[in-house]
């Protein structure tokens, strides 16, 4: 399975605790392009499974994204972000500055979700929550287009997830590949005849 995300994509990861975000977003993206709610939490907390310090977190992960967009950088969001009020400032922000937002949703079944966990010393919580998650996730699937994403993805199986290839599309303008030398010719001033010999020679 194959999908293409435009070069200038703020890609937002939805799954619930256990779902395999992290892994999904290191194996499909750079380093500096994923941006983790848990990793925040450290920075301001020193615990990234504080949920104390998640008010904290989110402002700091909101404020690295929009440094990230203002650049230019495609950017990842690592985090649950299984309701819609969790995504919409994400989309905001995409429209902001220009970016297309995509979902990709794990769309994985509980019981895998609540195995990985218990498999996690540090991730002790109560299966209630895996619960609450994956049936938020479940409600919001459809809407999302709805929401104002431009790209949905739903992977429903680990063999989706595992046999994922994601293509990136380069801007239309994007002209990297490209080998010089090159003539830039700009404005010429009513000096056609002149520009016409200059290209004959």
């Amino acid at each position: 399975m194959k999908i293409t995300i435009p070069e200038l994509s703020l890609i937002i990861l939805i799954g619930a605790s256990g779902s395999g975000k992290s892994t999904f977003a290191r194996n499909h993206f750079h380093q500096f392009e994923v941006i983790s709610s848990d990793f925040c939490r450290g920075l301001v907390s020193d615990d990234e499974n504080s949920q104390t310090a998640s008010k904290d977190a989110f402002e700091l992960l909101h404020y690295i994204t929009a440094k990230r967009l203002a650049t230019g950088k495609l950017t990842v969001i690592d985090a649950t972000n299984v309701h819609p009020e969790d995504r919409k400032e994400y989309i905001k922000l995409a429209r902001e500055f220009h970016f297309l937002s995509v979902a990709i949703a794990l769309n994985l079944p509980e019981e895998i979700c609540h195995q990985r966990n218990n498999e996690r010393p540090d991730r002790q919580f109560g299966s209630h929550v895996v619960r609450r998650h994956t049936q938020a996730l479940r409600r919001s699937l459809r809407g999302l287009e709805r929401e104002g994403f431009r790209y949905v993805h739903i992977l429903n199986s680990l063999e989706d997830i595992n046999n994922l290839e994601i293509e990136r599309q380069p801007l239309w303008n994007n002209r990297k590949y490209e080998k010089g030398p090159f003539d830039i010719i700009g404005d010429i001033h009513g000096c056609c005849d002149e520009l016409e010999e200059l290209l004959q020679n």
